[in-house]
């Protein structure tokens, strides 16, 4: 499966948000209560080839990650990709649709880089409808999912694409689930965005509302953003 520099944006962005909140902040006031560290345990929803399991793990050494992957080739792909990195301890792949999983345990986190697009052309080949398309996942069931797994004070973090931006809205706000943070992506300062980064909660943090940011992937001259370089130094071989 091919890994793009989005997903690599997503992963290094979450990892790095998870291993912030790990690092010390303290614990945070939320309109019930407060809010604890301790995000040992963690459910990636359409793990693909597993790239975001693996830089979660590779931040995150204390914390335990069950991918899930319907597609079997992919997740054939996943276990030799976890297995052939220094994180196979922590990461469990399992291959299933997660509909119809029924886990005993919540999470404290969960993630997914989900299929983009509903009702839209699609491919001659299965397996690409099934990555691309959310023929076998709607965005409506991901975020009922994450209601029912995602521990009181925990947190989830989404990649979705930006011209879905309204409807996103308008589901969030209908499964009452809080978005604590959207960072808007794009390619280069000419482009307009493309993608959504989005951290939520079940919960909504008292007088705090959604913290809103954009990050480029490449700047006027062609080169990547400082703020791409810095979250992705640890993860890309030449930066």
């Amino acid at each position: 499966m091919k890994v793009t520099t989005d997903a690599c944006l997503f992963g290094a962005w979450v990892a790095e948000e998870v291993r912030s909140q790990e690092s010390g902040v303290g614990s945070r006031e939320s309109g019930v209560g407060s809010r604890k560290s301790g995000l040992r345990s963690l459910l990636d929803i359409g793990t693909g080839t597993s790239l975001l399991a693996i830089m979660l793990a590779q931040k995150n050494p204390e914390m335990k990650i069950d991918a899930i992957e319907i597609d079997n080739d992919a997740a054939e792909e996943a276990k030799i990709n976890v297995v052939s990195s220094p994180w196979k301890e922590q990461i469990n792949i399992i291959q299933d649709d997660v509909k119809g999983l029924s886990f005993e345990k919540k999470f404290d986190v969960i993630i997914s880089n989900p299929p983009f697009y509903e009702n839209e052309i699609r491919s001659a080949i299965d397996s690409k409808n099934v990555a691309h398309h959310s023929q076998s996942l709607t965005l409506k069931e991901l975020l009922a999912i994450i209601k029912r797994y995602l521990t009181r004070d925990g947190l989830f973090f989404l990649l979705l694409p930006y011209k879905r931006n309204e409807e996103i809205k308008k589901l969030f706000k209908d499964q009452q689930l809080h978005i604590s943070k959207m960072i808007l992506a794009r390619q280069s300062l000419k482009h307009d965005y493309f993608r959504i980064m989005i951290k939520g909660s079940l919960y909504m943090e008292a007088n705090k509302e959604t913290e809103f940011d954009e990050l480029s992937i490449w700047n006027e001259k062609q080169e990547y953003t400082d703020k791409f370089v810095n979250l992705l130094k640890d993860y890309y071989l030449h930066l």
